[in-house]
C-alpha cells in the first residue's frame, strides 16, 4: 500500500508542477504580449498565445481568449466580405 500512496503523490506533484510551469509561462507571455502595445512587436499574436496557455488553467483566460477569437473572426470576415464587394464593383465597371 505504501507504494501506491508514494506513487499517487509523485504523480500529484509532477501536475502540479506543470500546472505551476503553465501558469508562469502564460502570464510571462501575456505581460510580454501587453508590453508590445508600446513597444515594437506583433502584440495581436502574442498575447491570444498567452492567453491560450492560461486558458488551460482559468476560466477567465478561457472567456477572454473565446472573445478575442470571434472579434478576429469578425475582422476577418469583414476584410473578405468587403474585398469581394469591392472586386464585384470593379468588374460591374468594366462590362
Amino acid at each position: 500500500m505504501q507504494i501506491n500512496e508514494d506513487k499517487k503523490h509523485t504523480i500529484t506533484t509532477i501536475q502540479q508542477a506543470k500546472r505551476v510551469v503553465r501558469i508562469v509561462v502564460g502570464f510571462t507571455v501575456l505581460f510580454i504580449g501587453v508590453a508590445m502595445i508600446v513597444l515594437p512587436g506583433p502584440a495581436t499574436v502574442v498575447i491570444p498565445i498567452g492567453l491560450a496557455i492560461l486558458a488551460t488553467e482559468f476560466v477567465w483566460a478561457r472567456k477572454l481568449y473565446k472573445r478575442f477569437k470571434d472579434g478576429a473572426s469578425s475582422v476577418k470576415k469583414s476584410i473578405f466580405n468587403n474585398n469581394k464587394d469591392k472586386k464585384a464593383q470593379r468588374d460591374k465597371g468594366t462590362e
